[in-house]
């Protein structure tokens, strides 16, 4: 199954159909243990994971997000500049899904979006005449698929609860939005730093790591968070996952989406410079980035 849940608007091609599905729009589809075609979704996968998904997995497994990574996922580049994003790991030497069995998928209750998709495909849409994104869907016929010749209809809103999908929307749509607005902001956001990879690779698919560096010392002093908002990210996953949009807002876009305390930007500004001096000083070559409110988050406690 190649992912036809996408986060970016090319025109779809292959085994999509070209037509724009609305969510009262209907389609002929049903997958059951029964079809002559069970699990063949599954031999040749191509599953990107968003942030819900490693969340669900690992929580699945009984692992933490970092470990989860390292066994069921494989990274790569979602653009020219290398922003982080990861595929779901296959068997080895081979496409077949890993979590799937003769009675059909391991984690089913909670596999990623993608699948829970499947035969339908979703993307979000820039629309020159409005500033969000509006979520459009498509259905995906592949030869091996025989799901569509089931005598059943329904549309997509009722397809979607179904499947159960509507939570991972809505807890992945803050964070696909971001990822849409750095790729047709383009020159205007410029290239990110090394620091906000690994800021938007702990915010986005390491969350427990993530909610170390959002409780530790050196965050508390740096943002002005009210105690309650600690003790829920602290206790509510979901509640972490939605704070960690608001953080990359900051860290991609300078968005103030989390208040500084008084006078930490000054701070730290003085700091740098005192960095700064030090190298200048002692003959080494100036490797720090300039000040820039995008970047400038604390560093992870050892």
């Amino acid at each position: 199954m190649k992912d036809p849940k996408t986060l970016v608007q090319d025109p779809p091609r292959g085994p999509v159909e070209p037509v724009q599905l609305g969510l009262d729009d209907r389609i002929q589809f049903r997958c059951h243990k029964d079809i002559d075609c069970f699990n063949q979704c599954c031999m040749d996968i191509d599953i990107t994971l968003t942030p819900y998904d490693i969340l669900r997995l690992s929580r699945r497994l009984d692992i933490p997000t970092s470990e989860c990574l390292a066994l069921n996922a494989v990274a790569f580049e979602m653009d020219q500049h290398g922003m982080p994003g990861y595929k779901l790991r296959t068997r080895e030497d081979s496409p077949v899904c890993r979590f799937v069995t003769e009675e059909g998928c391991s984690v089913y209750e909670d596999r990623p979006a993608a699948c829970r998709y499947y035969a339908l495909g979703s993307m979000g849409l820039h629309r020159k005449d409005s500033a969000g994104v509006d979520d459009v869907y498509f259905l995906v016929k592949e030869p091996h698929c025989h799901g569509h010749r089931e005598p059943r209809t329904l549309t997509v809103r009722e397809y979607r609860r179904e499947q159960d999908v509507e939570v991972h929307d809505d807890l992945n749509r803050e964070w696909r939005d971001i990822i849409l607005k750095k790729r047709s902001s383009g020159p205007a956001v410029g290239s990110p730093t090394e620091r906000s990879f690994q800021l938007f690779h702990l915010a986005s698919y390491d969350l427990d790591g993530f909610r170390r560096f959002v409780l530790s010392t050196n965050f508390r002093e740096t943002f002005d968070l009210e105690a309650e908002t600690y003790t829920q990210l602290e206790e509510d996953d979901e509640a972490l996952l939605r704070f960690s949009a608001r953080f990359l807002k900051q860290v991609l876009f300078g968005e103030q989406t989390i208040p500084l305390r008084e006078g930490v930007r000054e701070q730290r500004m003085e700091q740098r410079m005192e960095r700064k001096r030090r190298r200048l000083e002692e003959g080494k070559e100036e490797t720090e980035q300039p000040f820039d409110p995008r970047y400038d988050a604390p560093q992870e406690e050892d």
